[in-house]
């Protein structure tokens, strides 16, 4: 391993999907910024910390044990982007930037 958690590729990539969801959600409904808004924002940051978090763990074990918490935020912000984009609540690109990114984060956690 790297230095710092901010060496991880896949912790790199978690703070890109973190921006794209920030991005994406900032074209919601103001109705929705305790709804969707709030929860996908929060499970995305959710992903990022918890690689972090893992990585300033003291044993593998842990480290192994926060990669899995993060590997199951990127499947909560996986489930909200399907259904804001059913509800039409992002525009194409914004909506397939943070997908694509959080697709790549799964792989990513589930390789390591």
């Amino acid at each position: 391993m790297g230095e710092s958690f901010r060496d991880l590729l896949v912790w790199q990539r978690s703070v890109q999907m973190t921006l794209a969801i920030y991005r994406c959600t900032s074209e919601f409904p103001d109705s929705e910024r305790f709804g969707l808004t709030s929860q996908l924002r929060r499970a995305s940051v959710s992903v990022a910390s918890n690689i972090a978090e893992g990585y300033g763990r003291s044993t593998r074990g842990k480290y192994v044990q926060f990669l899995g918490h993060a590997r199951g935020s990127v499947c909560e912000v996986e489930t909200q982007l399907v259904i804001a984009d059913a509800l039409g609540f992002a525009s194409d690109r914004s909506g397939k930037e943070a997908a694509g990114l959080c697709e790549e984060c799964g792989r990513m956690l589930v390789a390591m």
